[in-house]
């Protein structure tokens, strides 16, 4: 037809169809996805700024002598951080982390810091998944970051479950950013499915924060498990929508 008319119709129908489609997803923005949604309870949004303080505290080489604090500084006391763990110690298996026990809130928290661009270890561990490779409890989960959060599971968790029997009314919260989120939403999926891992705690007891999540789990994982992992997302960034073409999930 667009011979017939010396016209290229269809090929200008595609470009139209292709600029409407970058024009929308250039304007798109996070509060967008959420403008219907209602809005958080001060007691369940408590928790945020802190645990996003101490994922940035991962990041410092020394906490005690800190070189990226923030306004105010991290509001952490280093003598409850129980463990610090480096990429040398991890031998690439998972991001930095700590274990920091909380007193002040009753909580054990294990925190994970996020994709460190430099490091071979973080790529390899992003890369190792397939569209449908690794199914979890009726759903499908990354396969990388499921193994990462299970190689945890086995290197803290004869730690966790001590804390857990010393302060059995503490909450046990798993947290991270990026990549680290990733890992902490596997990890609690595991824990609630194995609650004997660890002594048997409750499911009310144990809780899940990401922030800048990646896509980790399929839609009827995270529904089901929703009232354990809350996401926290600013806005739409390159790294969260790169991250989702990566993995064949759809925006």
């Amino acid at each position: 037809m667009s011979l017939v008319c010396g016209i290229p119709l269809l090929e200008c129908v595609y470009c139209l169809a292709c600029a409407r489609w970058a024009w929308k997803r250039c304007l798109h923005t996070g509060e967008q996805d959420s403008e219907r949604w209602g809005y958080a309870r001060r007691e369940e949004f408590e928790p945020v700024p802190r645990l996003c303080r101490l994922i940035l505290s991962v990041y410092e080489d020394d906490i005690r002598n800190p070189k990226w604090a923030p306004l105010g500084g991290y509001g952490i006391n280093p003598e409850w951080i129980l463990k610090k763990v480096t990429y040398e110690q991890t031998s690439g298996r998972s991001p930095p982390y700590v274990i920091y026990l909380d007193h002040e809130n009753c909580d054990i928290v294990l925190a994970i810091r996020g994709l460190n661009m430099a490091m071979e270890s973080d790529y390899a561990m992003l890369w190792d998944n397939k569209l449908g490779q690794k199914m979890f409890d009726g759903g499908f989960v990354h396969n990388g970051l499921l193994k990462s959060a299970a190689w945890l599971i086995d290197n803290e968790g004869d730690t966790i479950k001590e804390l857990i029997e010393e302060y059995p009314n503490y909450t046990l919260t798993f947290t991270g950013h990026s990549l680290g989120s990733g890992i902490a939403a596997m990890l609690a999926l595991i824990v609630v499915n194995n609650r004997d891992l660890l002594g048997e705690i409750p499911r009310n007891q144990i809780r899940c924060f990401t922030f800048a999540p990646a896509r980790c789990m399929s839609l009827n994982l995270a529904v089901r498990y929703a009232d354990i992992v809350n996401s926290v997302v600013l806005q739409v960034w390159f790294n969260f929508s790169f991250t989702c073409i990566i993995f064949g999930f759809k925006l």
